[in-house]
């Protein structure tokens, strides 16, 4: 996977921003217009908020995927954002750290994200990029779209964020499950019978219990085809140190600014001395004993390094 290059031996967080539901119709019916100004609020949003000295006063970078849709298949617009936990001071001199326990305040995300997403979205209703008609045609009297951007500017916009959770090896799995991902997979799709099609799904509101649903197969084919993106639409974008214009200059200035990574102990075995230790533990029989670390002669080992050997 190409996006595994860029990746940095730190921490990384998952970062989700999400649209309110009231603002669904309109982003079946302005696409391109509603995802793009999803993408700039949420992007300029995380680097605000991460450049104010009292939060990280950081340059971040991170990868932005959008996905349009809940696990029913209805019309669900968010964006999951994955950044490195921390970022280059503003005069590049050296890397912060975040926060052990948290990225940046989900609050505080969720205001700015809202009043920046439809400061945007007033914009593109003044510029008439807006295709409003249907259920939506009393939205082109200027005095309803104000009241309909005030009843938004109510509501408490959703934004997810996921303690730092791992390195590289973690953000791997990650970009597998994110990027690519359509709507259902055939893993979901269960049964299909007389014209009716039953699926999996997770019910996020009653404890991620796993359920089934049965749908008229035109229905399932409905709901899918409202998460076909427009034509060339660009559904993963990089911002930050991670935008394409610098990227590798920025991930060279990164990770000379970092520590090395910790060299695995089996890097400084050879093959041979690896089988050598790679036995059946004489304890439990079972197990495969694996060396962890190695201890020069005349070093002592305490009681707690000494419980962190195991067997696999």
């Amino acid at each position: 996977m190409a996006q595994t290059a860029d990746l940095l031996p730190v921490p990384y967080c998952h970062v989700v921003f999400t649209l309110p539901q009231e603002l669904s119709l309109l982003g079946l019916q302005n696409p391109r217009v509603i995802y793009n100004l999803l993408f700039r609020a949420a992007s300029e949003t995380l680097l605000t908020i991460a450049a104010e000295s009292r939060r990280l006063g950081a340059r971040i970078g991170f990868l932005a995927v959008l996905h349009t849709w809940n696990q029913k298949l209805l019309h669900h617009p968010h964006l999951h954002c994955l950044i490195p936990a921390g970022g280059l001071s503003l005069d590049h001199s050296r890397w912060i750290r975040c926060q052990r326990s948290f990225f940046l305040p989900v609050k505080v995300l969720g205001r700015l994200f809202r009043g920046k997403f439809l400061a945007f979205l007033a914009a593109a209703y003044r510029k008439k990029r807006l295709n409003l008609f249907g259920a939506l045609a009393y939205l082109q009297d200027p005095t309803e779209f104000g009241r309909f951007l005030r009843r938004l500017r109510k509501l408490s916009w959703v934004v997810y964020a996921k303690p730092p959770f791992g390195g590289p090896e973690h953000v791997i799995k990650y970009l597998a499950r994110y990027t690519h991902r359509v709507a259902i997979s055939n893993g979901r799709l269960l049964e299909m019978r007389d014209g009716q099609v039953t699926f999996r799904w997770r019910d996020s509101a009653n404890g991620n219990q796993q359920k089934r649903m049965t749908l008229n197969a035109i229905e399932l084919i409905r709901r899918f085809l409202l998460h076909v993106l427009p034509a060339r639409f660009v559904k993963i974008r990089h911002f930050g140190f991670l935008a394409n214009r610098n990227r590798r200059e920025a991930l060279a200035m990164c990770r000379s600014l970092l520590p090395p990574p910790p060299t695995p102990v089996t890097a400084l075995l050879t093959v041979t001395q690896q089988r050598a230790i790679e036995r059946k533990c004489p304890f439990c029989k079972t197990g495969t004993l694996h060396v962890i670390d190695r201890i020069p002669a005349g070093k002592s080992i305490s009681a707690g390094a000494a419980a962190g050997v195991n067997t696999s």
